[in-house]
Formats: structure tokens, C-alpha cells, sequence
């Protein structure tokens, strides 16, 4: 699902109590999509209930090799990534997933 799907989705549902139109839809989602990334950014935990934790987490110094050369060995420096942790609802719902379900998509 792209954001353009989740801009028409989340218009078509609000059309009939608030009456925003896909643009003015489109602007709360990227004012929220924002607001997301500046405080992973900051290194900030975002927990959204029942959907899950965003939080930066530093992936340690670590050896890696060349697949054409393994015999050379470089050293992969520590570096902070983001790390995503699901809520309790969602999960339950990833997990109702059969995997048929999913490679037919």
C-alpha cells in the first residue's frame, strides 16, 4: 500500500463526518508521517497503543567479509537504526495470517 492508498482510503472513510477532501487528507498524513520521522530522528521512542514502538537502537561494531573475497575482512562500524516492535493487536492480527494468504498478493 502506498501513501496516495492510504490518503484515498482513510478520505473515503472520513467523507461522510468531517468532510476533508483527499488534499487536505493528504497534508495531516505527511504532517504525521513528519512528525514520525523528526522524533526517530531525535532518538526519541514514538509508541503508538495498540500498533506498535518505533525506537533508534545502536547496532554494535561488527566483522564482515567480501562474498567475492572472503578471505578480507572488513570492520562494519556501529551505527544507529530503527527498530519497530509491534503492538499487541496487530500482532494478533499478523498471526490470524494464513501464508497462502500472503504469497498470492
Amino acid at each position: 500500500m502506498t501513501k496516495r492508498e492510504i490518503v484515498t482510503q482513510v478520505a473515503k472513510e472520513l467523507k461522510s463526518t468531517l468532510k476533508l477532501t483527499q488534499s487536505e487528507v493528504s497534508e495531516v498524513v505527511q504532517t504525521t508521517l513528519d512528525c514520525i520521522s523528526d522524533t526517530i530522528s531525535e532518538g526519541t521512542t514514538i509508541e503508538l497503543r495498540n500498533f506498535g514502538v518505533f525506537e533508534v537502537k545502536v547496532r554494535k561494531s561488527r566483522k564482515g567479509r567480501n562474498p567475492n573475497k572472503p578471505e578480507d575482512e572488513v570492520i562494519i562500524p556501529e551505527r544507529c537504526v530503527v527498530k519497530f516492535r509491534s503492538g499487541k493487536i496487530l500482532k494478533a492480527n499478523v498471526d490470524a495470517l494464513k501464508p497462502a494468504d500472503i504469497k498470492n498478493k
